[in-house]
């Protein structure tokens, strides 16, 4: 079982990746495909609403055949996204490619976290979730100074194919490694509706939607376009704040993510990891331009308070009944990774209504606010959750 772990954490490092990797690349699509910014946007959403729509036949597939299956299965696909991508000569193709390799990442996350739940004490699913979070996000840091050198000494499509053919041997490693949990226990039937039927569910289920989108389309996307028309950065230099960005939210899985059982609650380790994130948003929304050094500190800041997502979801577990967890985490995970797809496709439009400005900070600016706003309106609502730990 460890080695079908360990091929899954190396299928999520890829998944970090593939959602990140636009942001280092946009200069080169724009040269190369004549793509826009509202375009590149849109495709990174393809990827996240992708990714998205898969949790909950992914949630159903893991209760009824298992991780092995599924997560391999998906990985294959993934592996003709990212080929596509390398083949790409129209931002249509781009989007197309992208929404593949959102197919692709889709269950990689949700099967090891469908391990957790089945085979550890439910006491440890928040930090095995954390651990995953923090190894995974290697591929962030990937897919900033590394993939800049990368693309530069062999080319993005070149990059890319080597791209397609990790994720296939990694589908490959999946399905010779893992070892599928034995069936749940028989339990009342039940579905996606029966969760959705919890009260108990929804301020948390609310809280997922605004507590990942910030940092996953910040890094995954802005971050490039923002130091470069605001500050002149470089490939190069938008790759190293990437880079700083994707350091800060490694840090903040390990530091956030065990504070559950540390201080014996999930509700305030979530709550107060929000609110700090909203701090740096609204550093950005009403200071975009102090210097672009503060600016890189406060991505760091929103990257490492935005680390929650593994405690919410395992707030979430702690209401599921067993024979219903692989449909349960996919669930809230459909409804963090929607979000950021959601979102996307809204600031890529909130971007292009402003791009031209005398001020080159001014379409970004509507972005901060976007998340920052929604980021506020989540904490509001989320005061009404009740707060369990296992």
């Amino acid at each position: 079982m460890r080695l079908g772990i360990a091929s899954l954490m190396f299928g999520y490092v890829l998944s970090q990746f593939y959602r990140a990797f636009l942001a280092v690349l946009t200069p080169v699509l724009e040269a190369d495909l004549g793509a826009t910014k509202q375009e590149l946007a849109s495709a990174s959403g393809w990827w996240f609403l992708a990714f998205g729509a898969m949790q909950l036949p992914i949630g159903a597939a893991l209760d009824r055949i298992g991780p092995r299956r599924t997560a391999s299965a998906c990985l294959a696909m993934g592996a003709g996204g990212a080929a596509l991508f390398a083949m790409a000569t129209t931002p249509l193709m781009l989007k197309v490619a992208m929404a593949l390799i959102g197919v692709g990442c889709a269950p990689v996350l949700m099967a090891n976290y469908y391990i957790f739940a089945r085979e550890f004490s439910p006491a440890v699913f928040a930090t095995l979730a954390a651990v995953t979070i923090g190894v995974g996000s290697i591929g962030n840091i990937a897919a900033s100074v590394p993939l800049t050198a990368a693309a530069a000494a062999f080319g993005w499509r070149e990059t890319v194919w080597g791209l397609a053919g990790i994720t296939l041997l990694t589908g490959l490693a999946a399905y010779l490694m893992i070892r599928d949990p034995a069936p749940a226990p028989a339990g009342p039937k039940g579905s996606v509706l029966t969760l959705l039927r919890m009260p108990a569910l929804w301020p948390i289920l609310a809280m997922m939607v605004v507590c990942y989108a910030p940092p996953g389309a910040l890094r995954g996307l802005w971050l490039g376009p923002y130091f470069t028309d605001v500050w002149g950065y470089s490939r190069a230099e938008v790759g190293m704040a990437g880079l700083w960005m994707g350091v800060a939210m490694v840090i903040g899985s390990f530091v956030i993510g065990p504070l559950d059982r540390w201080w014996g609650t999930r509700k305030w380790v979530i709550f107060g990891g929000n609110a700090g994130m909203l701090v740096f948003l609204c550093g950005l929304w009403f200071w975009p331009q102090v210097s672009p050094g503060l600016a890189l500190v406060m991505f760091m800041g929103l990257g490492f308070f935005g680390s929650t997502f593994p405690i919410v979801i395992a707030h979430a577990r702690a209401f599921f009944p067993p024979h219903l967890v692989g449909r349960g985490v996919t669930l809230v995970n459909f409804f963090g990774i929607a979000a950021v797809g959601i979102a996307q496709e809204a600031t890529g439009r909130l971007h292009a209504a402003r791009e031209g400005a005398a001020d080159p900070a001014l379409p970004f600016t509507a972005v901060f606010a976007f998340f920052a706003i929604a980021v506020g309106a989540g904490l509001l609502v989320y005061l009404f959750a009740q707060d369990r730990t296992d």
